[in-house]
């Protein structure tokens, strides 16, 4: 294949590995607001 091909698609799954890391750290700082600040039975 081309060399700039390959470039890019590491560029682009580089990309998308950030992204996903970024969702799951949202979530997950969400989630532990949400344990911290909810009113116990």
């Amino acid at each position: 294949m081309n060399i700039n091909v390959i470039n890019s698609l590491k560029l682009m799954g580089m990309g998308m590995s950030a992204i996903f890391l970024v969702i799951i750290v949202i979530y997950l700082s969400v989630n532990i607001m949400l344990r911290l600040t909810s009113e116990k039975k």
